[in-house]
């Protein structure tokens, strides 16, 4: 960490359109904030189900999966996603759950260590998402993930090694168990400072307050606090996107 700025930690699952969709607005904050050149961004792995099969035999469709894991009908999944897809419309992105492929994140968490090794943490993010959400990429393919990696600015040799060696392994869990730590259950999560926390995709006024309040407080020591809002929106463990 380099001490002469403020850093922030965002836990995430490429797997969840909030993340996204908050990568957007966080990004968005960040352009108005004056001292974004003080400030460190770390990206975290977080897995909202870890329990999908890392070779999947058998596709089902996003609606499919959202239906079964949360006991709701079809209809009502379909009613959700289309609330999902205006709200990242506002936000400038293209989402298409119809072509969207369940997959483990895992190996994608697995490439995003190590590109952050690489300085490309935020660079592996925007990828990821945008392969899953808006251009339906099978992120359980190494084959994909291979094409995907040289989009982030990885050699194919990089993303053998991620997928390979367990030490980005080790550096996702390592992440996930932070996480439980802390007590986080819902993504995106973003901790300023390690002072201050913020859940859900905020609109962009409440992440410009929050670097604001955060980058006040910077150097000194307060306790952790959670700054809430009514209008956030994030996706749980249990499979609860609200």
């Amino acid at each position: 960490m380099n001490q002469n700025k403020m850093k922030i930690e965002i836990w995430s699952d490429i797997m969840c359109p909030f993340c996204y969709i908050g990568k957007r607005h966080f990004e968005a904050a960040l352009a108005q904030f004056d001292h974004k050149d003080r400030v460190e961004v770390e990206w975290k792995s977080f897995q909202l189900d870890p329990t999908i099969p890392e070779e999947v035999k058998i596709r089902t469709t996003m609606a499919e999966y959202i239906a079964n894991r949360k006991g709701m009908n079809i209809n009502d999944v379909n009613v959700m996603f289309e609330n999902v897809t205006e709200m990242a419309k506002n936000a400038g992105l293209d989402f298409d759950f119809e072509t969207q492929l369940l997959a483990n994140s895992i190996k994608a968490h697995r490439i995003i260590q190590f590109a952050k090794e690489k300085g490309l943490g935020d660079q592996a993010e925007e990828v990821f998402f945008k392969a899953h959400f808006t251009d339906g990429k099978d992120l359980a393919d190494e084959a994909t993930l291979l094409d995907l990696g040289q989009l982030i600015g990885l050699s194919a040799d990089d993303v053998n090694q991620a997928l390979q060696q367990d030490e980005f392994l080790k550096y996702a869990k390592d992440d996930i168990a932070e996480a439980s730590d802390l007590g986080v259950d819902s993504v995106p999560f973003f901790v300023f400072n390690r002072k201050y926390a913020v859940k859900g995709a905020q609109p962009v006024h409440h992440f410009l307050d929050a670097l604001k309040q955060s980058y006040a407080d910077f150097n000194k020591d307060s306790g952790f606090k959670t700054l809430e809002s009514n209008d956030a929106a994030s996706c749980d463990i249990d499979g609860k996107c609200d």
